[in-house]
């Protein structure tokens, strides 16, 4: 059962990850086109006013889900890293918590404004708005979804201590990277017959 569940749950931000791929897709070709058909036509399509713009936002709050998941979201650790595991056991609980009453005010908010943005139709497309914006659901949704999880994984003792430090630094795996190939540069002189002495 639970190898079906981490199926299921891998299936689904695979397909996650394919939609954000789509939406790049379509960002870039409709963008590049129409670049080229203005420089060498001086006309331009326009849908690729609308359809580029409703890309990013959907590739932007399905990104949100995909870092949440894979613990991708920038942040300073700095603090939490100064404490003892308890004390990062309690922020990471707080953290979780907080996650999941943005996300829970934002499928609340999508909720409250789906009547309007559902009447509202796109000026180039026609299309509703909710196509465009209804994405919210998904995302507050499963961010929800995540914290709870979290949480409950927190209340059993599940969280192992790595997980305890939720964000990533930006540029921090980029210089742990240079640090190895310096380390392993420096033993290989050193292994070297012409190499320093020890």
């Amino acid at each position: 059962m639970n190898q079906l569940l981490s199926r299921v749950n891998d299936g689904f931000y695979r397909l996650l990850e394919v939609i954000m791929v789509v939406c790049l897709l379509v960002m870039f070709v409709l963008v590049f086109i129409n670049v080229m058909m203005r420089i060498f036509m001086n006309s331009g399509i326009d849908v690729s006013e609308e359809l580029p713009r409703y890309a990013f936002v959907w590739m932007t709050f399905i990104g949100a889900v995909v870092g949440m998941r894979k613990h991708a979201h920038l942040g300073v650790d700095m603090v939490v890293a100064a404490l003892p595991v308890l004390g990062r056991k309690v922020c990471w609980g707080i953290s979780q918590a907080i996650m999941a009453l943005c996300s829970l005010y934002m499928l609340y908010g999508t909720w409250l404004q789906h009547d309007i943005i559902a009447a509202n139709a796109s000026p180039v497309m026609q299309m509703s708005m909710l196509w465009a914006f209804g994405v919210s659901y998904l995302t507050g949704a499963a961010i929800t979804l995540i914290c709870i999880a979290n949480l409950a994984r927190l209340a059993f003792g599940q969280v192992a201590e790595s997980e305890l430090i939720d964000v990533q630094e930006e540029g921090l795996e980029e210089a742990h990277e240079v640090e190895r190939e310096l380390d392993a540069q420096e033993k290989s002189h050193a292994v070297r017959p012409g190499g320093p002495q020890a």
